[in-house]
């Protein structure tokens, strides 16, 4: 065994106002995400109640296996926009009858669940996850089709969702529709590019146009029973493949055809047994400082989150402002990439770009760990090949085949963030802790580089450059960069799969692992040119 030890000491007054700063963090974020869970709020809530319906999460809640996980991405979209917080869907990874499924359920209390544009987004990366990890799709359906005062960002990006259900299925990807209302217009098109169609009597709907569209096109009178209720699509249609008397028959029926996939693994399973780390997850609440431009050992997060807290370094003498090494996580095997001091150097980016190769080699998923303020600057370090070293590791990270999870722990600026595997390159998941900021830079240093061109510009036009306006300048812009850096900012524009507590992050890494492995677990050797 190599375990790692530990140096936190909870007694420290440091320890105590890291743990306070956290807990009030993840008071913010609860407060949030509960705007999420009440949805279109008591009103709307009350009457989708008196219909005799669940609510979304309770109809998520009944599909699940009794006491199984739910993994919910994204509860923070749409925050700080004119839209509910949330995006009017829930989204995530849950289990039915013991096989993992991509989960999307309709928020019907808001706006009749409705899309806007947060809504598609939502829909379209809970796509995504369930193509890359070969995930069953599971549509709890009921939803008025697009929110027509926002048609211009929804419709023609839209038709993406119904493309990636037909590929899911072409790939042998199951797709399931249990069809709980109104599934109308664009919205019709969910059960019916879907493998496995579900529909309840006199609740499902589902037709292009309703009576009155159909009215106005056609001239024609219909209702809705026979223009698109359950009952005709189970007997005249054949829309529906299965009948369901109300929604709890209907998620009955749901379960059982997952249970009928016949579903297995692709990857290869963990190693057992898998051992808890010899140091408590409570202590994760104490570990990042408050103020991040103060650096904090990795290891000690490792230590409470790897099987045993057993970890094997690699090169653990040479760049040693980037951790990287060996462990397991719930029986899976992974290779760590881990900011220690910020930077980024020559040799963190040739230690990353060499530990890829091996993890690519061994077909062993990679798990980020940010904190970085990026690439190191500077006249000796550019000589030294600061750009092609950095180019290296990005290319490295770029053409990696092997799943990699992103978690955001601490800072995430500039092009670190591209070379540790940022929401652009890919990674299968990615989280973020409440104490992570992710910008181009750090809000003082952009602030102090707009203060230099400002001042420039001034002294070539001969203008007069106040002091004063440039300290105005500089904390406006401080603290505007500061609040788009924020994780609750950049989680409610889908730049992660959700921002977690810091004690969960062992079971949400294991969630990942576990439902990445449903499909093969492949490296690659084609890495393209390295610049040397």
């Amino acid at each position: 065994m190599t375990a790692l030890e530990t140096g936190v000491d909870q007694s420290a007054p440091e320890f105590a106002g890291n743990r306070a700063a956290m807990l009030d963090k993840l008071a913010e974020l609860d407060a949030e995400h509960a705007k999420a869970v009440a949805g279109g709020g008591e009103k709307y809530t009350a009457r989708h109640r008196k219909r005799g319906k669940l609510l979304a999460r309770e109809r998520i809640e009944l599909l699940v296996d009794a006491d199984a996980p739910f993994l919910e991405f994204s509860p923070l979209a749409a925050w700080g926009t004119d839209y509910q917080v949330g995006g009017s869907v829930v989204t995530g990874i849950g289990v039915i009858e013991g096989v993992e499924c991509v989960l999307v359920a309709s928020d019907p209390t808001v706006r009749g669940g409705s899309s806007n544009p947060w809504t598609l987004k939502k829909n379209l990366r809970a796509m995504e996850i369930a193509m890359g990890n070969r995930l069953p799709l599971v549509n709890l359906v009921e939803s008025g089709g697009a929110d027509l005062p926002a048609q211009k960002e929804i419709f023609i990006p839209g038709g993406k969702m119904f493309r990636e259900l037909t590929r899911l299925s072409a790939a042998g990807i199951p797709t399931i529709a249990l069809v709980f209302g109104n599934s109308t217009a664009g919205g019709a098109y969910v059960p019916g590019m879907s493998d496995h169609v579900v529909m309840i009597k006199e609740r499902s709907k589902v037709f292009l146009g309703g009576p009155p569209l159909v009215k106005m096109a056609t001239g024609e009178e219909s209702d809705d029973e026979s223009l698109g209720g359950a009952e005709m699509h189970a007997r005249v249609s054949g829309l529906a493949d299965y009948y369901a008397l109300d929604e709890q028959d209907a998620i009955r029926i749901g379960r059982r055809i997952v249970a009928r996939l016949n579903w297995r693994k692709h990857g290869p399973a963990p190693s057992a047994p898998a051992p808890e780390p010899l140091y408590d997850a409570e202590d994760l609440l104490g570990i990042v400082p408050t103020d991040l431009k103060v650096p904090f050992d990795p290891r000690e997060v490792l230590a409470r989150v790897v099987d045993g807290s057993d970890f094997d370094e690699f090169k653990p003498g040479y760049g040693s402002s980037l951790v990287t090494g060996w462990a397991r996580v719930h029986g899976y095997p992974v290779g760590v990439l881990a900011n220690a001091q910020g930077v980024l150097f020559s040799t963190e980016s040739q230690k990353a770009t060499q530990f890829i190769q091996l993890a690519n080699q061994t077909d062993t998923p990679l798990i980020f760990l940010h904190n970085t303020t990026g690439y190191m600057v500077g006249r000796e370090y550019e000589q030294a090949g600061m750009i092609k070293h950095g180019a290296m590791m990005i290319n490295a990270v770029s053409n990696s085949t092997v799943p990699h999870i992103s978690l955001l722990i601490g800072a995430s600026y500039g092009a670190g963030h591209y070379g540790m595997c940022g929401r652009a390159y890919d990674p299968r998941f990615l989280f973020a802790w409440p104490s992570a900021k992710s910008a181009v830079m750090g809000p003082q240093q952009l602030a102090g580089v707009l203060s230099i061109v400002a001042r420039q510009a001034a002294e070539g036009a001969g203008r007069e450059y106040r002091d004063e306006d440039d300290a105005a300048m500089r904390a406006a812009v401080e603290q505007q960069i500061e609040a788009e850096s924020l994780p609750m900012f950049l989680s409610g524009r889908l730049f992660d799969d959700g921002v977690i507590d810091p004690r969960d992050t062992r079971t949400v890494l294991g969630i990942c692992l576990s439902a990445i492995h449903n499909g093969p677990v492949a490296g690659s050797n084609d890495f393209g040119v390295f610049r040397m």
